[in-house]
């Protein structure tokens, strides 16, 4: 419609401009409409009358009967001329009469659009208030008496079913309590009897059938206590006389004491330990994850303070082995002193927790008692095979037996008699040290399986994936720590809970990308291509990236809600203008950066999948403005230079920033990974064919309206002409919807593009009509028409010194 009313503006001048003209108009328009038979003007004229027919198209003249043939076809063609006349005379009319009522049509247009959406809204709230009035009659007025009476009738009977379920309950103390001896449940039958004197005392006090029953509760506590005596007793006396070989250290103590704490769960109701576990919440579970992890080093620094002691006796004997016949005389001197070093270093194991101090009984050499240790602090899920590469019989030595013995000291002091008979050789004590060494490590293996088998028990209803990103870092870094902490003591690192982290962090970099893709679809999808204030939240987030360091800034209390919002976005000195998508973007890219450094093993991951977004960005929003899809998605009448140049400006944003993004993956990535940073260099590639595709357009929107206005064009008065009064006043508004928008020189670059093509359209027309360089005065009304083209694009805000090179219009002399 808005075409179409330019166009008739174009066709017929404006009253306030021309109203001479528009009088002589209408003078002369009242003279043609008198040359039109009245007849066509009655409000009952209709050609399927016959009279009406036969006086429009008479017969006569199409009577060729004769010989008049010649004269009634050259009757006919008058008449059809004729009737075209009235027709153009009518036309032109009602064009003239349509301008002049062009602003009121439109008016009144516009009203009833605004007239709809008022009756719209008024029939929304009607009928919403009809709703409530439904639901209030529904809700307060029916059968309000007959639910007080029922309530009252209802709390009388469930206060006589609440007593006598009491009284059946109670009635089954006795049988109950019978139960829970049989098994040993000594703390359930007391609770039991406790609460059933309680409810004697209060509920049921006064009840004749229960006057026997308090005595009968005293008589069973009495018992209770006895049988809990004597189960103490015996569980004292097998505790007390049970091999120390036996003693486990169970994971599941450490979960069980952790449950108890919790007095929101219910261990009637949930009976296995698994379950009850997996209804802790993350911190309660966390706090537990932590406090096994610590258990676990502390087990790992025993076992090795214990394989320590076996390692340098070992190392020491096969150091000694070249120097048997010396360490011989030395061995005999430090006999004496042995007992004393023995207390000792007994004395400070013990004081470790190592608790082997049973094992220097008569006699017994230190080799024996190190392994005895080493097999005690295994872990409870250790093989019976990985101890016994440090317990063969080669390790054991005879203290009674009267053949040579070697003496040699260990670094802490405890010297160690060898028989010449049984002593190992260097071979047989470097696989000794090596298996020491695994011992160690299948112990951290095994602490490791536990932790997965922990982790994956809690991952089992899909609670890790539920995580949000400040839990799951948290839980990536103390995962991290252990397996850091674990290698420093073993040396090696195990790789089931590394792979087990691995797998955690793959699920929740896809979880986290596949929600971030989403909120970014759902925001171009919803997205108007109008220029947004930017928050003041987002100018410091954009401050924040100083020196290639991406970091999210620390949210301030106070400050940033005394700062208005700002019309543009300033980045290094530079003023972008933006959408409130693009704004959301940014942040959602520093948070992809901000999760490589919380957790580095995904940096592979993220990498992949912050340039799958990046290029979901480009293409969707080609499709949305460029491809015109936003005209159906969001309801757009029409993508705008204005539109057109506020998304070349979000893309130059991105453009912007993705170096910082690539330096900031490249000191992130290990270096056989580098290479997939040429993904940097393709979506900028991308990015930029974008920029240019839309630069292309907004020149072809002008390319055309040249082409359309220049093809009309004649050289003749009044100067200026009226295409070219047309050509400026388009020019000016396309400087105005983007010249806010785009940079200064990228205003002028796309002016000068405009140019171009004006001029090339120009010398095509002029070339048509053959109007050359000659001085004459067709070449006078055009230079006039340059000029005037020229001052009116020079006098346009940052155009002044636009080189309009404005003498390649006219065709070179041969």
């Amino acid at each position: 419609r808005e075409k179409i009313h330019e166009r008739c503006k174009n066709i017929c001048p404006p009253k306030d401009t021309f109203d001479r003209t528009l009088l002589h108009i209408h003078d002369k328009s009242r003279t043609d409409l008198e040359q039109v038979p009245k007849i066509f003007m009655k409000p009952d004229f209709a050609l399927d009358d016959s009279l009406t027919f036969n006086s429009v198209l008479p017969w006569s003249h199409f009577n060729t009967a004769g010989g008049k043939g010649n004269r009634d076809a050259a009757s006919s063609k008058l008449l059809q001329e004729k009737l075209s006349h009235y027709l153009d005379i009518v036309e032109v009319n009602i064009a003239h009469q349509i301008s002049l009522r062009s602003e009121a049509f439109f008016h009144a247009m516009t009203s009833q659009h605004e007239l709809q959406d008022y009756l719209k809204k008024t029939s929304q709230a009607v009928k919403m208030l009809r709703d409530k009035i439904a639901q209030i009659d529904k809700v307060m007025c029916e059968g309000s008496l007959h639910i007080l009476r029922l309530g009252l009738t209802r709390n009388n009977c469930v206060k006589v079913y609440n007593k006598l379920k009491l009284m059946a309950t109670v009635h089954q103390t006795q049988p109950t309590v019978q139960v829970l001896l049989s098994t040993s449940e000594f703390v359930g039958a007391l609770d039991l009897i406790a609460t059933t004197q309680e409810v004697l005392q209060q509920e049921l006090q006064g009840v004749h059938s229960f006057r026997h029953l308090g005595s009968q509760l005293c008589e069973l506590e009495k018992l209770i206590d006895k049988m809990m005596i004597a189960e103490f007793s015996t569980y004292s006396h097998n505790d007390l006389n049970r091999p120390l070989e036996g003693e486990w250290q169970v994971l599941e103590e450490r979960v069980i004491n952790k449950v108890s704490q919790i007095e929101e769960i219910d261990t009637d109701a949930v009976v296995k330990l698994a379950d009850q576990m997996r209804m802790l919440n993350f911190p309660q579970w966390i706090d537990l994850l932590k406090d096994i992890f610590s258990k676990f080093t502390i087990f790992l620094q025993r076992v090795k303070a214990t394989l320590n002691i076996i390692s340098n006796v070992v190392l020491s004997v096969l150091d000694k082995n070249q120097r048997t016949r010396e360490l011989e005389e030395i061995s005999q001197q430090k006999n004496a002193a042995k007992d004393n070093s023995l207390d000792t270093e007994v004395a400070y194991l013990t004081h470790e927790g190592m608790f082997i101090s049973d094992a220097f009984s008569e006699g017994e050499l230190a080799p024996m008692a190190v392994d005895t240790t080493s097999q005690r602090n295994a872990s409870p899920n250790s093989e019976p095979c990985s101890s016994d590469s440090v317990s063969e019989p080669e390790c054991t030595t005879d203290s009674s037996s009267s053949k040579e013995q070697i003496t040699s000291s260990t670094p802490g002091g405890i010297d160690i008699m060898i028989n010449e008979d049984t002593k190992l050789t260097d071979l047989e004590l470097g696989k000794l040290a090596n298996s020491i060494q695994e011992l160690l490590c299948s112990a951290s293996d095994v602490c490791h399986d536990r932790a997965v088998k922990f982790l994956m028990s809690r991952a089992k209803d899909g609670f890790l994936e539920k995580l949000n990103s400040m839990e799951f870092i948290t839980l990536s870094r103390l995962m991290e720590t252990f397996i850091v902490d674990t290698e420093q003591i073993c040396g090696r690192r195990s790789m089931s809970l590394l792979g087990a982290l691995q797998s955690q962090a793959n699920k929740f970099v896809n979880r986290f990308h596949e929600e971030r893709k989403t909120k970014l679809s759902l925001l171009l999808d919803n997205e108007r291509w109008k220029q947004a204030d930017v928050p003041a939240e987002f100018q410091d987030l954009v401050d924040s990236i100083a020196d290639g360091k991406i970091a999210l800034p620390e949210k301030k209390s106070g400050a940033t809600e005394e700062r208005k919002p700002a019309e543009v976005l300033t980045v290094e000195g530079q003023q972008y203008a933006v959408v409130g998508t693009v704004l959301l973007l940014i942040r959602i890219i520093l948070e992809y950066c901000q999760c490589v450094d919380n957790i580095p093993s995904v940096t592979t991951d993220m990498l992949t999948r912050l340039t799958d977004l990046l290029k979901y960005f480009n293409s969707r929003s080609c499709q949305l403005v460029l491809g015109a899809g936003a005209l159906q998605v969001v309801g757009l009448k029409t993508i705008t230079t204005k539109n057109l140049a506020l998304s070349s400006r979000c893309l130059q944003l991105i453009v912007h920033y993705i170096p910082v993004i690539r330096a900031h993956f490249e000191a992130r990535l290990p270096p056989k990974q580098c290479n997939m940073l040429r993904h940097f260099d393709h979506i900028t590639k991308d990015y930029h064919d974008h920029i240019a595709e839309i630069s292309a357009k907004l020149v072809a929107i002008m390319d055309s309206l040249f082409d359309k206005l220049l093809s009309k064009y004649e050289v003749k008065a009044p100067v200026p002409s009226p295409c070219f009064r047309n050509i400026c006043k388009q020019m000016t508004k396309m400087h105005e919807a983007i010249f806010d928008l785009l940079p200064e020189e990228q205003t002028q670059m796309l002016f000068l593009r405009i140019n171009a093509s004006y001029k090339l359209h120009l010398k095509k027309q002029l070339s048509h009509l053959n109007v050359i360089n000659d001085g004459g005065p067709q070449n006078g009304l055009v230079t006039a028409d340059v000029a005037f083209y020229t001052g009116n694009l020079q006098a346009l805000k940052g155009l002044k010194d636009l080189d309009l090179n404005m003498a390649e219009i006219w065709e070179q002399k041969r």
